[in-house]
């Protein structure tokens, strides 16, 4: 199991005036930092999770799942991904959960 924690919500209102349509929300990601989202089984996406953010960071998963260890992490269990949206991106910590 892949434990995802919102670690930091970005926003970067300047580029959302100069590029966004007007109509589109404005400010930070909705989410909260500390929520977590769990996937249970590969290739999953966790009910509630950006479609645009998990297709940033599946490939990730995949690996976590799979029991890759990223050995430039403190933790090689754990990773840190983010979403490319560059008005509102957020930092999530990817997270095995080993039984």
């Amino acid at each position: 199991m892949v434990k995802i924690t919102v670690l930091k919500r970005l926003y970067n209102p300047e580029l959302g005036e100069k590029y966004r349509r007007l109509d589109i929300h404005r400010g930070p990601c909705p989410y909260s930092e500390g929520e977590e989202f769990y996937v249970e089984h590969v290739g999953e996406q966790p009910e509630g999770l950006c479609p645009w953010a998990w297709d940033d960071m599946h490939k990730f998963v995949l690996a976590l799942m799979a029991g890759a260890d990223f050995t430039g992490m403190k933790h090689g269990n754990t990773f840190l991904a983010s979403c490319t949206d560059g008005i509102k991106p957020v930092v999530f910590k990817l997270e095995r959960i080993d039984d």
